[in-house]
């Protein structure tokens, strides 16, 4: 590829040997917890340096010289950049890409596939090329949309049937193995095959991603909305090529994630870092909301088949089960979301006999990534989707069948570890059925299909589980959180911990750890936005391990700190994760406990679908829970409704569709996300079930109430139209078209 025309203009230049100039006074940006109290108002990102209004009384001051960074990314889906033509530019102005990277061009993530900047090929539209950076938005606008590329197109696969028929395409392939699936085909009286397929989905958290960076005395800072400092400074190190004492992250006020958070912001601090070395000053990249939803991570879209093995008296044998997901351009976290998928597979069930093959299949779609639940979601829409079908096609009630399978304490999970706590399922079933009213409406329902010309009814219903914890050994071996509390001299602790606050609550729920175990109050316990300068390791903020894994360490180093208290006016406690005996497991075999602990979860939704528009309305969801114990009751409703509302958004209204690798719904208008009078508020209850290993017995809950969600709604559309619903999103036009192939 060619650059022509002024790669930059002004001034900021790396010095010899690679050290950085700073020009201005390079003031850093104070605390990223800054509010104005009396409003309740938060800064975000796009909010600093505030110059003007109510966000100015908080003092933060300008930063000097700050520019302004806008990318240049790719217009097609696969192709060859033979040249770039830039016009001329005006005085501090600059062009930052695959050049201006120190280190290595790669994102440090599970595989390193994809790169900070575009080099020779890009393979998605959307694909970072370059940035343009300077002290005006608009005149970089201006200057952005003058910029021309040629390419040399070449073949681009988008579906996974696409991507299947090319040898090169698959990214990562797994199997596992549970008893002896061949020999149980071999005895079967009747082989059941059904494919299950779920879409993308957008995240669509309230603030949309950006990062400033700056050089300060020989080092990197980058500021940003995140949910995992380390990662991002694992990959600035990485793309640097520098020590990491040279590199410092801090989490601003973060406007949600939902694991959108997680991989992305690393490619974006690194875009930032990258643009304050060449330049010399602060930098500032904040996406506006269409070029985020074009440019960021989405959920994995799933195929996934089962052929299911059933004696003569329809009770199941075993299960072949195939997963693919699409991972887009880059593998991301694709290896770890199909690792989850797969050990999902089999739902709540004990399926004695069963064989999961799994593939992430490369295509030329936006890199997929990080959502909550984390390939749970896809794969739990299929097995409890494909149980109702096998209860059905036995002439059975679809939860008494569903309830006569159930694992049970004591049982091996799929993995051939052990399901140690007691398993609540039947009682939390009955909790929902009483709720919800669900045999009397299934009944009824039943009985009423097809009569009269009201809206036809459904009500469905899920059993579900959520492991908690980062995957197989990596809390032992890659993580190795750990925490510190710090006793100030005016009395009060201030725990330091990498765990980010996105809206879910660690501030609040670790607070309440410390103050409980210290026995004291709330205000006497700090707890601000992780900075990599001043707090240790204890891990991503992913995979519902905040309140288990880092809220024990701050339990125990609490405990430790309240022993010493007396000893001296300032003290420090520091806790290390230490994996519980009864764990053991085998990555390279996939054998053991894949995780130490899991919570559990029951969903049933009733919906109404009209006879004409075929559009469904859901008018009752109710839950039951068992997430051990719950830390903050307030926080784990907002959870459980939110969580909720979003699984039903992607189950029913959220369509997301590329043609030729384009985005057609790429802002907040096309993309419909539910607000408050889309569904009604869930009604739920929780089961106490407490953890030995988690602070005061609490599990994980952030990813839980999504799981159940979407498989409770297709059952209910199921009952609703008398036809089975084997894909998501169920919107109105799928429905007709089912409803036309099945007449």
């Amino acid at each position: 590829m060619r650059l022509r025309g002024r790669p930059q203009a002004g001034g900021g230049e790396k010095a010899p040997g690679g050290e950085e100039r700073t020009a201005g006074t390079g003031a850093p940006l104070p605390r990223p917890d800054a509010a104005d109290k009396a409003s309740g108002r938060a800064l975000f990102l796009a909010d600093l340096p505030p110059l003007e209004g109510p966000l100015a009384r908080t003092g933060l001051p300008p930063l000097e010289g700050l520019l302004h960074a806008l990318t240049l990314r790719s217009t097609r889906p696969k192709a060859r950049m033979l040249e770039v033509r830039i016009p001329p530019l005006p005085p501090e102005t600059w062009i930052v890409d695959h050049r201006d990277v120190p280190g290595r061009n790669r994102v440090k993530m599970t595989c390193d596939d994809q790169p900070f900047f575009a080099e020779e090929v890009v393979r998605y539209v959307g694909e970072p090329i370059l940035l343009l950076v300077g002290p005006d938005r608009g005149e970089l606008r201006r200057i952005l949309e003058a910029i021309e590329v040629r390419y040399e197109n070449l073949d681009p696969a988008f579906s996974l049937e696409e991507a299947e028929a090319r040898a090169d395409s698959c990214l990562v392939s797994y199997q596992l193995t549970r008893g002896d699936p061949a020999a149980a085909f071999r005895r079967a009286a009747a082989v059941v095959e059904e494919e299950y397929r779920t879409g993308a989905q957008e995240h669509a958290y309230l603030e949309p991603q950006g990062f400033i960076g700056l050089t300060e005395g020989g080092r990197i800072t980058v500021y940003g909305s995140m949910q995992c400092p380390y990662f991002v400074k694992s990959a600035l190190v990485e793309g640097l090529g520098w020590a990491p004492e040279r590199v410092r992250v801090v989490q601003t006020v973060t406007g949600g994630g939902f694991g959108g958070k997680e991989d992305y912001p690393s490619l974006l601090a690194g875009q930032v870092a990258f643009a304050a070395l060449k330049t010399g000053r602060p930098v500032r990249l904040v996406l506006d909301r269409g070029e985020d939803i074009r440019a960021t991570t989405k959920r994995h879209p799933s195929r996934i088949r089962f052929r299911t093995a059933l004696d003569g008296r329809q009770e199941i044998l075993g299960m072949e089960i195939e997963i693919l997901l699409d991972g887009g351009a880059y593998s991301g976290l694709s290896p770890v979301v199909l690792q989850r998928s797969m050990f999902s597979a089999t739902g709540v069930y004990a399926i004695p006999n069963a064989r999961v093959e799994g593939k992430v299949l490369a295509t030329n779609n936006l890199p997929t990534g990080a959502f909550r639940g984390f390939g749970a979601p896809q794969a739990f829409f299929a097995i409890e989707s494909h149980m109702h079908s096998l209860a059905l096609r036995a002439g059975r009630e679809p939860l008494e069948f569903k309830l006569a399978h159930r694992v049970k304490r004591g049982e091996a999970t799929i993995t051939g570890g052990t399901f140690r706590q007691e398993v609540k399922l039947a009682e939390m079933a009955a909790a929902v059925e009483e709720m919800s009213g669900y045999r009397r409406k299934t009944r009824e329902y039943e009985e009423a299909r097809g009569r009269g010309s009201g809206p036809w009814r459904g009500i469905g219903i899920s059993l579900f589980s959520h492991g908690c914890g980062f995957t197989g050994s990596g809390e032992r071996d890659l993580i190795k959180g750990r925490v510190t509390l710090r006793k100030l001299r005016d009395g009060r602790v201030e725990i330091l911990a990498a765990s980010a606050d996105m809206g879910q609550g660690p501030q609040a729920a670790l607070r309440k750890i410390a103050a409980r175990t210290l026995g004291f109050g709330l205000e006497r316990v700090l707890f601000d936005n992780p900075d990599t300068d001043r707090v240790p390791d204890s891990g991503p903020t992913v995979a519902s391990r905040t309140a288990m894994i880092v809220g024990r360490l701050v339990q125990q180093a609490a405990k430790e700190l309240k022993a010493s208290w007396d000893t001296a006016p300032e003290l420090e406690v520091s806790r290390s994760y230490e994996q519980p005996g009864f764990v053991r497991w085998d990555q390279q075999a996939f054998k053991g406990d894949a995780y130490p602990a899991f919570a559990w979860g029951v969903n049933a939704v009733e919906v109404e679908v009209d006879p004409l528009t075929f559009e469904p309305k859901v008018r009752g969801v109710w839950g039951a829970y068992d997430i051990g114990e719950a830390i903050d009751e307030k926080i784990i409703q907002g959870q459980i409704e939110g969580g909720v509302a979003q699984a039903l958004g992607w189950a029913s209204l959220e369509v997301l569709e590329a043609r030729e690798g384009r985005l057609l719904q790429a802002n907040l208008t096309d993309y419909i996300i539910p607000t408050s009078m889309d569904f009604p508020r869930i009604q739920f209850r929780l089961f106490s079930n407490p953890y030995e290993y988690g602070p005061f017995g609490a599990k994980g809950a952030g990813e839980l109430p999504f799981v159940g969600a979407a498989p409770a709604l297709a059952a209910a559309v199921s009952q609703a139209l008398g036809r089975p619903v084997r894909r998501l999103p169920i919107t109105p036009e799928a429905l007709m078209e089912l409803a036309a192939d099945e007449a």
